[in-house]
């Protein structure tokens, strides 16, 4: 069936969860500030009738936040999404959703009771009609507008706090794309004025729980979308990888035989129009992205800034921020020392743990390599290699909450950036989810991936460690074992000649000695 085909069916499918639910983006929603549709299976708010959920008051928490963000109430992020719901749908058991009308993400079934186990895949290792599949559904979502939600296109001062709202359509992959912008956009304070050293999505503690639940949602949509419910997001493992292998036709796109800067014709993307990607016009226009094409994907791995990013990652980088034992460190933003997730994240060296935000390393390396839309945080999502990027960098983080088993409170409670506490509300998703609640082995949201599923064999993360620093030399020990190969056949060959001598010797000369003479007698060499 052809992809136009596939898209005019699944565009009659109904979508999931994410941004601004589209039932609560009127002005009566926003003036009475409540978020809670009715659950179509029964008709009631949240699926009341049902037991699903109920229309709930939004606690938010009062830690003390850090020194970051000077301001108070300029930002309609602050406390969110208390500047436009006061009251949301607060779901029960195993239901989740801006009207409690999906399952949590470790369950299934039409009432949620059946427990899923769902297994990322290596990108290289997915068969070839899997690999279709997953560029064909990326397709589909760029091409297909979502149902459910909407996205902002004013402050909500803008929208006159609400009598006057400012929603626009979005397809179901710039949707993500526009949340990714909209966590990290800049601070509009009036007139030219910006504040730029925000970010609730990076640069602080929440920077893995906040991606971690952002590719949890976006495979949740795809699912919904396809109607595929097995459909897991592949990774791409760059560990050691000299270049850009799934920058190909094939895969993620190559490169344009006439411009460098742009995908190949023969690219499943060639044809995608990015958007948010020009913060500065937004800044200086005080105005939000509203979603409007801006242009081709722009991409052009390897010709990017050597002296901030001289390589990519290697096993050895990703081994020593594995060992690392603090999540959180000092001032739990981009100058963190020995902090996992800031060496994760790469504003700290990924041989010493310390900050130094002049380089970029690990997560950050690939986006500064990939040299363009990825290059760029707020827009970074328009390049679809994000979410291959981000589904590698998540099973690092998976791998260390199995290394360490640290416990929820190991997640900072108070004094992180605006956004990043650990019971802060994650921007900008309607239901509403705690950094803290994704602070949890990938095993309890009912997803592991491939290259971490546990074998029979107990004593895996034991080796582990071992495993990956041999994989770094295995040339040198697979060249060791053909050299010794190689002299041992040479000493076998010399040995047996030996001997074949000694014994022709022994069949030709009589028995002159008798046996206890034999053993002091001295060679000696005949002329």
């Amino acid at each position: 069936m052809c992809l136009f085909s596939i898209g005019i069916f699944f565009g009659l499918l109904p979508l999931g969860l994410s941004q601004f639910p589209r039932a609560c983006a009127n002005s009566d929603s926003l003036l009475k500030k409540e978020c809670c549709p009715p659950w179509p299976g029964d008709g009631s708010p949240c699926g009341e009738l049902s037991g699903r959920g109920s229309c709930s008051d939004i606690l938010l928490s009062d830690a003390p936040l850090g020194p970051q963000f000077p301001f108070s109430g300029v930002d309609d992020r602050e406390d969110w999404p208390a500047v436009f719901y006061n009251r949301t749908c607060q779901c029960t058991g195993n239901f989740m959703g801006f009207n409690c009308g999906d399952c949590k993400f470790n369950f299934a079934g039409p009432n949620c009771t059946q427990r899923k186990a769902q297994v990322r895949r290596d990108i290289f290792r997915i068969s070839a009609r899997e690999k279709f599949q997953f560029l064909a559904y990326l397709n589909l979502a760029k091409h297909t507008t979502s149902r459910d939600f909407v996205i902002a296109t004013g402050t909500y001062a803008q929208m006159n706090n609400g009598s006057t709202p400012m929603f626009r359509d979005i397809n179901v992959y710039d949707l993500f794309v526009w949340m990714h912008y909209y966590v990290s956009r800049d601070t509009l304070l009036g007139g030219t004025s910006v504040w730029r050293d925000i970010d609730f999505a990076h640069e602080a503690p929440g920077f893995l729980p906040w991606h971690r639940l952002f590719l949890l949602m976006w495979e949740h949509e795809i699912q919904k979308l396809t109607g595929n419910e097995n459909f897991t997001i592949p990774y791409w493992d760059w560990r050691d990888a000299q270049g850009c292998d799934i920058c190909t036709d094939e895969i993620m796109g190559g490169r344009h035989p006439s411009n460098p800067n742009i995908l190949s014709p023969a690219s499943f993307f060639s044809s995608w129009q990015v958007i948010c990607s020009r913060s500065e016009e937004y800044n200086s226009r005080q105005e939000l992205c509203n979603g409007t094409n801006e242009g081709p994907i722009l991409r052009n791995p390897g010709n990017h800034d050597k002296g901030r990013t001289p390589r990519l990652p290697s096993s050895a980088d990703v081994e020593f921020c594995l060992s690392l034992t603090q999540y959180e460190a000092g001032t739990m933003d981009k100058m963190a020392n020995f902090s996992f997730r800031n060496t994760l994240e790469g504003f700290a060296d990924p041989s010493t743990a310390i900050s130094n935000v002049s380089q970029s390393s690990l997560h950050n390396a690939l986006h500064i390599y990939m040299n363009g839309s990825m290059s760029e945080v707020q827009g970074s999502a328009n390049d679809p290699i994000f979410i291959l990027h981000h589904a590698f960098v998540d099973s690092i983080f998976e791998q260390w909450l199995r290394r360490h088993r640290p416990l929820r409170e190991v997640y900072p409670a108070a004094n992180a950036p605006i956004g990043h506490n650990r019971e802060s509300y994650m921007v900008p998703f309607i239901p509403l989810y705690r950094n803290g609640e994704f602070f949890i082995s990938s095993i309890e949201l009912g997803y592991d991936y491939e290259y971490l599923t546990n074998p029979a064999n107990p004593f895996q993360n034991f080796f582990l460690p071992y495993l990956e620093q041999a994989r770094q030399i295995w040339p040198w020990l697979v060249g060791a074992a053909v050299v010794g190969a190689i002299i041992m056949l040479i000493v076998g060959i010399i040995v047996l000649r030996c001997r074949k001598k000694r014994r022709i010797s022994e069949e030709t000369q009589p028995l002159l000695m008798e046996s206890e003479d034999y053993q002091h007698m001295t060679y000696q060499s005949h002329v």
